[in-house]
């Protein structure tokens, strides 16, 4: 043990250039890793009271902001399809903001009580369980004040339509948020000021979508790969939120969509070819560490959408690391997006009770007349 000591006394430091070499290397994780998780939200703003929707909430980065939302007084509604896992959720949020609480005298309450995080089932595969949500929630609730869409999936299986007759990616992340927004849209009017957020991904830079047909129903659907599938529906998205904005322009009401950029740590992934076998999980977390963000550093792009009195009057914009950011040429297409938002109305009227937005669809096709006759 001596000669162990004598030896780290009598080292040189810079008589090698390892202790050099693995600083640099250090200072280059740290940094690498910092620009990666991008920007935190920032701003603090306290939103007490406000009824918050939050659609995926179970876990991921819907967790993340139903805990950041809570924390700044908000009353947390979280909509998942596993209720069980849902509720879990909604206790672990109570109990950790809980525990961060300053208890007060002139409470009487526990710290957990004192903060409105419930679950509610919500199955977006099922076009008849979003109308009992909102049914449920528009019946318990005066109003609603931000509805944030976050759930969704990918790497699904895209030769098995859902129930309702859609390929999966389409309806869980497009058709199904938007169908909860048209039938919400009444109690976000009745708030001073409704927010609805909308969340995306980068992968509709690589989307494609056809003119005839951009809700993607054709028979031809099935030979897409899961892949082009998420990327379609995100496009989807983004062009589905401009063309709303422009519906709602004269409400109080803002809609806006954000990507979380790329997140590790969430059940996206869970399907995707990269944890297919252990052996390549092993390969690649360290480069996922290094490269993605986590949940809570992917949820702060919608917490700002949700709370920033900036964004106030900020509508129909796409958001990246807190901040608006360019999209691709197809998610910036007002004829697309006029397209896409008319047949989504129009399908929507025909397998389900969507009635909500009559006087919307009417406007889009007043704008869509002069070109009709070309």
């Amino acid at each position: 043990m001596e000669r162990v000591l004598t030896i780290f006394e009598k080292a040189d430091p810079f008589s090698t250039w390892w202790p050099t070499i693995a600083a640099v290397v250090v200072g280059l994780v740290i940094t690498v890793r910092t620009i990666m998780s991008g920007q935190r939200c920032p701003n603090d703003n306290q939103i007490k009271e406000q009824i918050v929707v939050i659609t995926g909430g179970s876990s991921g980065i819907g967790f993340e902001i139903a805990k950041a939302l809570a924390a700044r007084g908000a009353r947390i509604i979280l909509a998942c399809r596993n209720m069980v896992e849902a509720q879990r959720a909604a206790a672990i949020i109570k109990r950790e903001l809980g525990c961060q609480t300053p208890t007060s005298s002139d409470d009487s309450r526990s710290p957990a009580e004192r903060y409105f995080v419930e679950a509610r089932h919500l199955d977006l595969c099922s076009l008849q369980s979003v109308h009992q949500f909102a049914s449920q929630l528009m019946a318990e609730f005066e109003r609603i004040d931000v509805l944030v869409n976050n759930a969704g999936i990918v790497f699904g299986d895209t030769r098995l339509p859902t129930p309702d007759g859609f390929e999966p990616h389409c309806q869980v992340n497009y058709l199904a948020p938007f169908l909860l927004t048209q039938l919400l849209l009444p109690h976000l009017r009745l708030a001073e000021q409704g927010r609805i957020v909308f969340v995306s991904a980068h992968a509709h830079q690589a989307a494609k979508i056809d003119f005839d047909d951009p809700l993607n129903v054709g028979t031809w659907a099935v030979k897409f790969h899961a892949r082009d599938a998420f990327a379609h529906s995100k496009l989807a998205v983004i062009l589905a939120t401009r063309w709303l904005a422009r519906e709602l322009k004269d409400t109080p009401i803002t809609v806006n969509c954000c990507t979380p950029g790329l997140v590790r740590g969430t059940r996206h992934l869970r399907n995707s070819p990269l944890m297919s076998a252990i052996c390549v999980k092993v390969i690649t977390y360290p480069w996922m560490w290094l490269f993605m963000k986590n949940a809570f550093e992917g949820a702060q792009s919608a917490i700002r959408l949700a709370t920033d009195p900036q964004l106030k009057q900020v509508t129909g914009e796409y958001f990246n690391d807190c901040e608006i950011a360019p999209t691709s040429e197809a998610g910036q297409d007002k004829e697309l997006a006029k397209r896409l938002y008319m047949q989504t109305i129009e399908t929507l009227q025909r397998v389900t009770k969507l009635t909500v937005d009559k006087e919307a669809c009417t406007m889009a096709r007043r704008l869509q007349l002069p070109e009709s006759g070309k």
